[in-house]
């Protein structure tokens, strides 16, 4: 089998495709030109060049693929111009589907978000059917995320065979940019991280949110979404459990959303003024508010998904931000 993965020069994508070789399937991988490309060495795989804001690349990438794994997406928090993240999100799902359409990709997972799910007022886990619309959708990343989630509900309706996969918090090796979180456990591990504010996350491999995406192609429904996840913990078990891993003190501070809600709005002006990243957005203020917690019951049902012990996700990425610092 061929498989086009697109986003394998990133952190989920590029275990996707190492999963892919380790049956030995044949991978493509859809990079732009002078992009990052330190996750694809070592691998065995064919590089064509393209971009999902360039539809007219998308053509000769999908020929000859007997299957697509859509995993690339602009993951960012913030963004000077956030029209960017619906033009990779949005527009360039709906183009990259439409490609393979055309040339007639008979089988295509596509990597969504728990971020486009619902979370129960009583606290109890999400899943593929909480209720939630767009307008709940906090922040331009998750619109983003769940408006290129309808494109892929359409193409599926209108009989493309499409499967939708739902990380949630992926944590571990190859890492590169990082991720919002990867720079989270990088932070920590440093003693960088003195305080921590109330919220909740669900902690999963990145190489189980992998074996999901392979076991969503084999085995899952067309226009069905699967939640890949593993472990809710509060953000504060998260940090005791790296500051243990990294042999430092895990912090003790608690810091109230009111407190760190000013200086999200004053690190985004200054980040605007500079050009460099805020170390905290108003987004991800808003959005700790809530407990992040989800349940991958129905991919465990249905799929025969697994996901290994959050602290093991955790030792993997110390391990490796440790290695490639």
């Amino acid at each position: 089998m061929r498989a086009l993965v697109t986003g394998a020069t990133g952190f989920v994508g590029s275990a996707v495709a190492r999963r892919l070789l380790r049956d030995g399937h044949r991978v493509r991988v859809l990079a732009r030109a002078g992009s990052d490309r330190r996750n694809l060495q070592g691998l065995d795989v064919e590089v064509v060049e393209g971009d999902l804001t360039k539809p007219s690349t998308l053509l000769p990438a999908c020929e000859g693929c007997d299957a697509l794994f859509h995993v690339a997406a602009d993951y960012r928090l913030w963004a000077p111009d956030p029209s960017e993240l619906y033009r990779s999100n949005v527009d360039g799902t709906r183009a990259i589907l439409e490609a393979a359409k055309r040339v007639g990709v008979p089988r295509i997972v596509y990597t969504s978000s728990v971020a486009t799910l619902g979370i129960p007022k009583d606290g109890s886990p999400g899943s593929e059917t909480t209720p939630v619309s767009v307008d709940d959708m906090i922040g331009h990343y998750k619109r983003s995320k769940f408006l290129a989630e309808e494109e892929a509900r359409k193409f599926a309706a209108d009989g493309l065979s499409i499967v939708i996969v739902n990380p949630s918090t992926p944590i571990g090796p190859y890492d590169i940019k990082p991720t919002p979180t990867g720079r989270v456990v990088r932070d920590a591990m440093a003693g960088k991280v003195p305080a921590y504010v109330d919220t909740g996350l669900n902690i999963v491999h990145v190489d189980d949110v992998a074996e999901g995406h392979w076991l969503a192609f084999e085995r899952g429904v067309v226009g069905e979404r699967y939640v890949l996840g593993g472990f809710d913990m509060s953000l504060r078990e998260v940090l005791t459990e790296i500051a243990d891993i990294a042999g430092r003190s895990p912090p003790k501070i608690r810091l109230p959303h009111a407190v760190v809600m000013p200086i999200a709005y004053v690190s985004e002006a200054w980040a605007r003024l500079t050009g460099m990243n805020p170390i905290a957005t108003v987004e991800e203020v808003r959005m700790s508010k809530k407990r992040m917690f989800f349940t991958s019951e129905k991919a465990r049902r249905e799929l025969g998904y697994t996901a290994r012990p959050a602290r093991l996700a955790l030792e993997d990425a110390v391990r490796w931000f440790r290695q490639s610092s």
